[in-house]
């Protein structure tokens, strides 16, 4: 198959996955279905054109609609047209190509009715290229690639980086490792690299950053468990929990295991990982073995301590509580398209009923570390604040930037060390 047939292929197999997640399906749902399939074309080029795709929310929708001559066309041709879209302005590939391959796709999805009108719209974008940009620019949500609500929350809590932030969120994310202190010295890991052509640059006290992404099997030792891969953002928590060998630790919300890895990289202690989510659970223990790790896994509800706590108090606590998951959009692009106004408060008031119950679960003396992927401070300042004015015995300790807002080197992420009096 030749590489332009192979883009027909791609398109079609993109449409369907970008159509799903239009109606309500999350992107790591379906791409763990085709997991168990054969695909026809290239895994790396159906990643990046969904991917890329949803990144651009209100662009694609935006040019079909000025383009379209008779309404909103059937869900799945929409979805072609937005990865045909985004196909177009990557320069990955001829603009003919493109056109061409995204017509043999109509015929790949049964839309055969379909093809001159794909082909039309996309002969008309390429005509009118420049005139079409300028109009997008005068449109907030596709010059911005948000929702509208969420711009305006994002300008709200942020009024002087409210547009970098928003950038940051439809960039292509960094590639950061976290080289395993029990495996692997930093800067012999470091070496190792460079040997083998993969350009780092260390930036944190286990992290480094590659020059570009790449698969995990080209990593040196990462079957036998000396680097494992997760974002500098993410890093942060181990170290500010200021870990003591023999401490019993809770992860809440510990799945898929990257921080709990971290910490039992970082310190001998008596972890207890915990996830209400019994599938996402199930790859906490492969994760931790690779490493040579292992924890306490138990599934339950942080909410309900009365269905997995064994009575005894914890001395450390990690609350990487359920959250919108704006800090790291760029990765899930797909929240996006999935998230709603009404999520923000929803997650808010699960997140402080999850602090409210681990609390009562920390020794006096004891500190909790309340964490989010979230750049939105409903779910962190403003949460954290209203939780340690109304709780006596809770003291905040102080961290240099609570929150890490999304850029070039790590994602957005806010913390909150909490501790209990005495």
């Amino acid at each position: 198959m030749t590489q332009g047939a192979a883009l027909a292929v791609e398109l079609a197999q993109a449409a369907r996955v970008v159509a799903q997640v239009e109606r309500g399906r999350s992107l790591s749902d379906e791409f763990e279905r085709l997991g168990a399939q054969r695909l026809q074309g290239s895994r790396a080029a159906l990643i990046d054109l969904t991917h890329a795709t949803l990144r651009r929310y209100g662009r694609g929708q935006a040019i079909v609609e000025m383009l379209s001559r008779r309404g909103p066309p059937d869900p799945l041709v929409q979805a072609l047209l937005w990865c045909a879209l985004y196909a177009l302005e990557s320069d990955r590939y001829g603009e003919h190509t493109v056109v061409d391959q995204a017509v043999r796709a109509c015929v790949l999805l049964e839309r055969w009715t379909a093809k001159g009108y794909v082909n039309a719209l996309l002969r008309g974008f390429l005509r009118e290229r420049s005139a079409i940009l300028s109009r997008l620019e005068r449109d907030p949500v596709a010059r911005h690639q948000h929702p509208a609500w969420w711009i305006e929350l994002v300008q709200a809590a942020y009024p002087e980086a409210w547009a970098s932030v928003l950038e940051g969120g439809n960039s292509h994310p960094p590639m950061c490792l976290r080289v395993n202190r029990r495996r692997a010295a930093v800067a012999a890991y470091h070496r190792e690299l460079a040997e083998q052509g993969i350009n780092a640059r260390p930036c944190g006290r286990e992290a480094l950053l590659l020059d570009r992404p790449l698969p995990v099997e080209r990593l040196p030792g990462f079957h036998a468990g000396q680097v494992s891969v997760q974002d500098l953002g993410a890093q942060r928590a181990a170290h500010l929990l200021d870990l003591h060998p023999g401490q019993r630790v809770l992860d809440a919300c510990a799945a898929p295991g990257g921080k709990s890895a971290h910490l039992l990289e970082l310190a001998d202690i008596a972890l207890t990982a915990l996830d209400l989510d019994e599938r996402r659970a199930a790859r906490i223990a492969p994760n931790l073995a690779r490493l040579a790790l292992s924890a306490d896994i138990r599934i339950g509800d942080a909410c309900e301590p009365g269905q997995w706590w064994d009575g005894r108090a914890y001395e450390r606590i990690l609350a990487d509580v359920p959250c919108s998951a704006s800090g790291v959009v760029r990765r899930h692009p797909d929240v996006k398209w999935l998230r709603r106004p009404s999520d923000v408060a929803h997650f808010a008031q699960r997140s402080h009923a999850i602090l409210v119950s681990l609390w009562r679960l920390l020794v006096p003396g004891g500190k909790l570390l309340y964490a989010t992927c979230s750049v939105f401070p409903q779910e962190n300042e403003e949460l954290i604040a209203a939780f340690v004015s109304s709780e006596p015995t809770a003291r905040r300790a102080a961290l240099a930037d609570a929150q890490w807002l999304p850029d070039a080197q790590h994602d957005g992420f806010f913390y909150a060390l909490i501790e209990k009096n005495v």
